[in-house]
C-alpha cells in the first residue's frame, strides 16, 4: 500500500516559503502567470553573474552551451516522454508554427483540413490560419471547429466524431483556458490514431498542473508556454513535444541551433537536423528566458513530482467549489468548470453577468482573481503557494463584495468603447 500524499497546508508551508508573495494579496491567478521563486531568482542571478564574469565563456564556463538540454530533461516526469522528444525552445505560437510547418501537408491528397476547437485561446486560431494561408490552402475551406455545446465545454464524443477521413490534423488544449475542462487525452489520441489523425495539444494550461503521459498514449506533438504552472517568468520559454515516430522528419523552419552539435559550428550551409526534437530549434537558446525555468523546476522533486502537485491541487480547488456552492450560489454565481476531477485542471470558472466587475473589486480587496470576457472569473490556487486559508479568505471577501454591490462602482468592460 503506498502512503497517502499529503495536501494539508503545513506539509506544504516550506515550498510557499519559496516564492516571493505580493505583500497584502492573496493571488489566484498563477493560470496567467506563476509567481516568482527564490530559486528563479537565484538562478537568473548565476547567469548575470556568470556573464559578468565570463563573457562568451559562459556557453562553457557557464554551462549555458547545453542548458536548453538539461532544462528539458527535468520536465520528463511531467509530460511522460523521453528527453530526446522534448525541446525548449522560443515561444508557444511560434512552436506551434514550427510543428505546423514540420507536420502539416499541404498537397496531401485526401487529408488537407486541420480540426480545432473555437473556444482555445485565440492565438492557436491565428497561427493555424495564417499557417493554411502560407501554404496556400484557404482557412475558410481547410480549418474545421469542433462544436461547443455550451461555449465553455467540448464532448469527448464530438471530438472522436469530428476525426472524419479528410482531417490530417488536430490541435485541442489540453485543458480550456476558459472553463478550465481537462480533455480525455488517452482516449482522444487513442481516436486520432486509428483513425489516421494527427493529433497535438496545447499544454500551456495544463503542464505542471495535471500529470501528462505524452509518449505512451501516443499523442503526435504538443506544445506550450512556462510562465503559468512552471512559474519560469513572464515570457519565458517556450516548449515542444515530438513524438519519437515523427524524429526522421525534417524541420519545417530550419535554423542553425537545430543542427546536429556536432556539425554547428562548422556552419556547413547543408543543414543537418539535431536527433530528436531538437531538431526543431531554430535560433540561440536564450538564456536569460531558460534560467527562471531552471531554478522553478527545481522544486517539483522536492514536493513528490507532479502526483503530490495534483493531488494538493485536486484538495484545494475541490474545496473552492464547495466554498462556492455554500456562500455563492445563492449571491448568483455558477461554476462552469466540471465538478468530476478527471475532468478538470488547476482552475475554477466562476460565472456571473458582472465578472468585468467583480475583478477589479476583488483586486481592490486584496484578491487577485483573472477576468475573461464577457462573464468569467478564474481561481487558480497553486499546490506550491496557496493555502485552503486562501481560498476562504478569496470566498468570504467575494460574498461580502456581491451582498454590498461595491463592485457597481467599477466600470463594466463588457459595455466600454473599444
Amino acid at each position: 500500500m503506498t502512503t497517502p500524499i499529503a495536501t494539508d497546508d503545513a506539509t506544504w508551508a516550506p515550498f510557499r516559503a519559496e516564492f516571493h508573495l505580493p505583500p497584502d494579496q492573496i493571488y489566484l491567478d498563477g493560470n496567467s502567470l506563476g509567481l516568482l521563486s527564490r530559486r528563479a531568482e537565484a538562478a537568473v542571478q548565476t547567469v548575470l553573474r556568470d556573464w559578468a564574469t565570463h563573457g562568451i565563456g559562459g556557453w562553457s564556463e557557464g554551462g549555458w552551451i547545453d542548458l536548453a538540454e538539461r532544462t528539458a530533461a527535468d520536465l520528463v516526469p511531467l509530460l511522460g516522454a523521453s528527453p530526446q522528444a522534448i525541446a525548449l525552445t522560443a515561444q508557444t505560437t511560434l512552436n506551434l508554427h514550427q510543428l505546423l510547418a514540420t507536420l502539416f501537408d499541404p498537397a496531401h491528397p485526401t487529408r488537407r483540413v486541420i480540426l480545432a476547437d473555437p473556444i482555445n485561446f485565440a492565438s492557436d486560431a491565428h497561427a493555424i490560419e495564417s499557417h493554411l494561408r502560407l501554404r496556400g490552402l484557404d482557412p475558410a475551406s481547410h480549418l474545421r471547429w469542433i462544436r461547443s455545446t455550451d461555449g465553455r465545454t467540448l464532448e469527448t464524443a464530438d471530438i472522436v466524431a469530428a476525426f472524419t477521413p479528410d482531417v490530417q490534423l488536430a490541435i485541442l488544449p489540453g485543458v480550456l483556458y476558459v472553463s478550465g475542462q481537462l480533455l480525455d487525452l488517452p482516449a482522444i489520441n487513442a481516436a486520432a490514431r486509428e483513425r489516421g489523425v494527427l493529433i497535438g495539444w496545447d499544454l500551456s494550461h495544463s503542464i505542471g498542473a495535471v500529470p501528462h503521459h505524452l509518449e505512451t498514449e501516443g499523442a503526435d506533438f504538443a506544445f506550450w508556454c512556462t510562465y503559468k504552472y512552471l512559474n519560469a517568468g513572464p515570457g519565458a520559454i517556450g516548449g515542444l513535444f515530438l513524438h519519437p515516430r515523427h524524429h526522421e522528419r525534417p524541420p519545417g523552419l530550419a535554423g542553425w541551433w537545430g543542427v546536429d552539435p556536432v556539425h554547428r559550428f562548422t556552419l556547413d550551409l547543408a543543414h543537418r537536423p539535431a536527433p530528436g526534437a531538437s531538431r526543431l530549434h531554430v535560433g540561440t537558446p536564450p538564456i536569460l528566458s531558460l534560467a527562471p525555468l531552471a531554478g522553478s523546476l527545481e522544486l517539483f522533486p522536492l514536493v513528490g513530482g507532479i502526483a503530490a502537485l495534483r493531488a494538493r491541487s485536486l484538495a484545494l480547488t475541490t474545496h473552492l467549489l464547495a466554498r462556492c456552492d455554500d456562500t455563492l450560489a445563492a449571491l448568483g454565481v455558477t461554476i462552469a468548470t466540471p465538478r468530476d476531477p478527471a475532468a478538470r485542471g488547476g482552475q475554477v470558472a466562476l460565472v456571473h453577468p458582472a465578472a468585468g466587475r467583480l475583478c477589479p473589486a476583488l483586486r481592490a480587496a486584496g484578491v487577485v482573481p483573472d477576468y475573461r470576457h464577457p462573464d468569467v472569473l478564474r481561481l487558480a490556487p497553486s499546490p506550491f503557494y496557496n493555502t485552503f486559508a486562501d481560498v476562504d479568505a478569496a470566498i468570504d471577501r467575494l460574498a461580502e463584495i456581491l451582498r454590498s454591490q461595491s463592485y457597481l462602482d467599477w466600470p463594466d468592460p463588457t459595455t466600454a468603447a473599444p
